[in-house]
């Protein structure tokens, strides 16, 4: 461990987080979590990692500054054992570096890159370790990923420069306003009907889903109900002579992302699926909430609210089935 970095009050608990994927959580837990057990006990770090079907998840290093590095040192020589072991099963003769992505709020991002790109520069040159920090922040936060790869020893001691950055932001000039962390979505798990049965998609298997059939098979009782995939003008499921009702709702701005999804893709498919009419209003000047209007027979509004919450519990909790 290099003296200095604990030297002049830098040795003070810090929290770093890293994205992952899941292949690389799996290596870091271990056989029956053998791995991340060993990691906390000799680190001395708190290591924690999120919970959640999700292609990516956070790791989180908490603790002194060299209990955070001894934590990163052994995660960076478990990947660069991975890569020889699956070297040795491949023709490839060039050994790729090995890769971590911390996970950085972007009001400090400013600092690490300096004026010019001098102080990442810096950084790079002085660690052989390579550093790019990503343009845009990470979906529906307040945070960039920094991705660091090179050799174990040079990823450690970029990590720890970057740790005396972070420290002299914080101290010298605090990030206004909170940091909204970034959550890795949920893999999505596809809905089908079938049979007036519905399913979720897990893996190979179909699992019935009790809740969304009760509801599909309300709506299929009041409108001519439009199978997902097909499109139709207007909006599908709304039948001139069944009684229309209207419903609203109030989703946070930080979190409409989810609903609306990329290009309009998920508000569309919640639409066809419920047969319902769905409006979302613009945001309102100096608003931190969007309003949503929902019209359609009592069970095809039932079913609208019911995606549209299991939408906001995935995009909360990093769990769910939609």
């Amino acid at each position: 461990m290099d003296p200095k970095v604990t030297e002049g009050g830098l040795n003070v608990t810090l929290t770093i987080r890293l994205l992952m994927h899941g292949k690389e959580v799996g290596s870091i837990i271990g056989k029956k979590g053998e791995t991340v057990k060993k990691m906390r006990e000799e680190s001395g770090a708190r290591i924690n990692i999120s919970e959640g079907n999700c292609p990516e998840r956070i790791v989180t290093i908490t603790g002194p500054t060299d209990a955070i590095f001894k934590a990163f040192a052994m995660i960076a020589f478990k990947f660069e054992e991975d890569i020889d072991n699956s070297m040795s099963n491949s023709t490839a003769t060039s050994k790729p570096p090995v890769t971590l992505r911390l996970v950085v709020p972007a009001s400090q991002c400013g600092s690490l890159i300096g004026k010019g790109g001098s102080k990442i520069k810096e950084i790079r040159e002085s660690t052989g370790a390579q550093v790019q920090v990503a343009g845009d922040m990470l979906p529906n936060s307040t945070e960039r990923a920094v991705t660091i790869s090179g050799m174990p020893d040079a990823i450690i001691q970029c990590v720890k420069q970057i740790c005396v950055v972070m420290l002299e932001v914080e101290y010298k000039s605090p990030p206004k306003g909170a940091t909204i962390p970034y959550r890795p979505k949920p893999a999505s798990a596809p809905v089908i009907f079938a049979g007036g049965q519905a399913y979720t998609i897990q893996g190979q298997y179909a699992i019935p889903h009790p809740d969304l059939t009760k509801l599909h098979q309300l709506a299929m009782q009041h409108t001519p109900f439009t199978p997902l995939g097909q499109t139709t003008p207007g909006f599908p499921g709304l039948d001139a002579n069944s009684p229309a009702s209207t419903h609203e709702l109030t989703i946070p701005n930080d979190l409409i992302g989810c609903i609306i999804g990329r290009q309009g893709s998920k508000i569309n498919e919640i639409r066809q699926m419920s047969g319902a009419q769905i409006k979302i209003a613009n945001a309102a000047e100096g608003s931190t909430e969007r309003q949503i209007t929902i019209t359609g027979s009592p069970a095809n509004i039932s079913l609208a609210q019911y995606l549209i919450n299991a939408r906001l519990t995935s995009e909360v909790s990093g769990m769910g089935t939609l």
